[in-house]
């Protein structure tokens, strides 16, 4: 197991447990008792420790390297999952991936940021930052779906659009423009959730939609920590001050009105129990769509402008005007 560094009091527990259990195994000895008391001991100390959670902490566990990843959650809640290629322009970008599944019988578009599970993956799919030819496939398949009426639901994980100078020589800015002006349009319902890390354009090139969840620890904002950092004290030294001032948190996005919801995982993070986040990602999906789906088509659209139109919030002063004397 991995344990970042503020988990590190559970990490000596989970050593004295598996010490525990090899005494037992190696010789045969009834040691249930001491591994039911450590496991509640376990648990107890995790509740005290992410009952508080700060902003960088979040951070770091929306980074955690067992965390699952697009392609695990799409091929475990779906029965069937079909994935496509290629922009028709230029090639095939591995940062994002797409594919029709099959969710319980019904057929939905999926479109999602992958990264790595190890070193060789991750300069694979280039640590999940998609080039412009990314966000146009993406777009390809999003009009697919509107012409076989498919609800769209994207998975957000990524620390950023690829920022090389072939990205920008394709036109990155444009493909993400042009993905906000065609995903406002859609035709069919769109579902978002960040599942890790939602920065800047690269998230919004496949993150504006009907409905947009953020999993509990997750975080969304225009600029990382580090980067913040940088630009503010000329060092990465305040990286967790940035985070705070930030407040990029679940919590602070659906207070803004950012997102409509939060998505809540296991105790320890979705790494602790991939499986069961998958089911709940899974059942608050299908909810989500059935709502929508009921809506007209006229109706989504007009409410889905609506809901970005309304985000923010700002005041008008009033225009002092002087009157001259004797006028």
């Amino acid at each position: 197991m991995v344990f970042l560094d503020f988990e590190k009091p559970l990490e000596s527990l989970f050593e004295q447990l598996e010490k525990i259990k090899q005494v037992g195994e190696q010789g045969d000895i009834d040691v249930s008792s001491n591994i039911q008391e450590l496991e509640g001991k376990i648990k107890n100390v995790r509740k005290e420790i992410y009952s508080n959670l700060t902003g960088w902490q979040k951070v770091q566990l929306s980074r955690h390297p067992n965390r699952p990843y697009s392609l695990f959650y799409i091929n475990t809640i779906c029965k069937k999952f079909i994935e496509l290629h290629g922009d028709r322009y230029f090639k095939d970008d591995k940062a994002i991936v797409g594919g029709i599944g099959s969710l319980d019988g019904q057929n939905v578009m999926f479109i999602g940021h992958q990264k790595g599970v190890d070193t060789k993956s991750r300069q694979y799919r280039n640590f999940g930052m998609a080039n412009p030819e990314g966000y146009r496939k993406a777009l390809r398949l999003m009009k697919l779906a509107e012409k076989f009426e498919m609800p769209v639901v994207c998975l957000v994980d990524t620390p950023g659009a690829f920022p090389g100078l072939e990205a920008e020589e394709r036109g990155q800015a444009e493909a993400i423009a042009r993905n906000l002006m065609e995903m406002a349009q859609l035709k069919v319902p769109i579902v978002v959730v960040i599942i890790g890390e939602g920065a800047s354009g690269g998230a919004l090139g496949i993150g504006l939609g009907d409905q947009v969840f953020m999993m509990e620890n997750t975080w969304y904002s225009v600029i990382s920590p580090e980067s913040c950092s940088s630009i503010l004290w000329r060092s990465w030294d305040y990286k967790e001050q940035a985070a705070e001032a930030l407040k990029l948190t679940a919590d602070h996005m659906y207070d803004f009105g950012i997102v409509d919801g939060i998505i809540k995982e296991p105790l320890g993070g979705a790494h602790t129990a991939p499986d069961e986040m998958a089911k709940m990602l899974k059942r608050h999906i299908k909810k989500v769509i059935g709502e929508l789906s009921e809506l007209s088509v006229k109706d989504r659209i007009k409410m889905r402008i609506k809901k970005y139109e309304q985000i923010g919030k700002f005041s008008k002063k009033k225009k002092n005007v002087r009157v001259k004397q004797g006028s």
